[in-house]
């Protein structure tokens, strides 16, 4: 057939829709559709429920798994072993897709583990060091965690507070991780309350490392500078989430909830509603 104007016009109108269907089906696969958070990606660092889980693992976790969570992110086990803290989550319906895990124990440990947990990301959620040179080299570990890490298939980062962002021998830790470490073995969990806190742009910290900030630890800021439930503080979450296009889990937490459960419940709704 003749390619007149008309047909050209056309065919260009149908592969233009076709690129865009495929685009939007790659971000629906990816599971963050525009302007919302998609139910799988939300989480909750289940050391907001520390205190309950000391006493009772099974109740518990069954009580966020009624408020609507289904995955979840450790730390610690809280007297039972990996398997056995993954039996009580497999049998709510539960999953651990992340978990926080320290490198004191080695880096095989820390994989068995995540393993046994079922985690599909590990991360290491506290450091200090008096120098420079002592950032420098805890980065060198994270790379070579995270390089043993990912031949186990499995995603390592690290997770920052405000000291990361307080000069130590005329730097930042926080550059010196980002400079240091390799970005195919090593994420972020970006603390967006920490890092406003310590006086950061958030919206620049994004910037700066988009594709590695794999996951956000999503706590607000009340107006006196404490903590508060995600929603009920001063932090701008939409503009925030519309930045971090990238980041493929949102993680509740609070450091010291007056009512851990409320905290939870409160953390799922708000992610569930929000929109941007």
């Amino acid at each position: 057939m003749p390619l007149t104007r008309r047909t050209l016009l056309h065919t260009t109108a149908l592969l233009a829709a076709a690129a865009a269907t495929a685009a939007t089906g790659t971000a629906a696969a990816a599971g963050h559709p525009r302007g919302r958070i998609p139910h799988e990606a939300i989480s909750i660092q289940l050391y907001t429920l520390r205190t309950l889980l000391d006493e009772d693992v099974p109740g518990t976790l069954r009580q966020v798994a009624e408020l609507g969570y289904r995955s979840v992110e450790t730390a610690g086990t809280h007297g039972r072993t990996a398997a056995e803290f993954r039996t009580v989550l497999d049998d709510l319906g539960l999953r651990a897709t992340s978990g926080h895990a320290d490198l004191d124990g080695g880096v095989d440990a820390l994989i068995e583990d995540a393993r046994a947990l079922g985690n599909r990301q590990v991360v290491v959620p506290h450091a200090v060091f008096d120098t420079a040179d002592g950032w420098r080299a805890f980065a060198d570990e994270l790379n070579e965690a995270g390089r043993k890490c990912r031949a186990a298939g499995l995603r390592f980062g690290y997770h920052n507070h405000d000291h990361e962002f307080a000069p130590v021998d005329g730097v930042l830790p926080y550059d010196v991780l980002r400079e240091r470490t390799d970005r195919r073995f090593v994420h972020f969990e970006l603390d967006l309350y920490w890092a406003v806190h310590a006086g950061q742009d958030v919206l620049a910290l994004i910037d700066a490392e988009r594709d590695r900030i794999r996951q956000l630890h999503v706590k607000d800021r009340a107006p006196d500078g404490e903590m508060a439930d995600p929603g009920t503080g001063t932090m701008d979450f939409p503009a925030i989430f519309a930045h971090a296009r990238s980041a493929c889990e949102y993680i509740v937490e609070h450091d010291q909830p007056t009512d851990p459960l409320r905290t939870a419940g409160v953390g799922f709704d708000y992610l569930r509603t929000v929109r941007w």
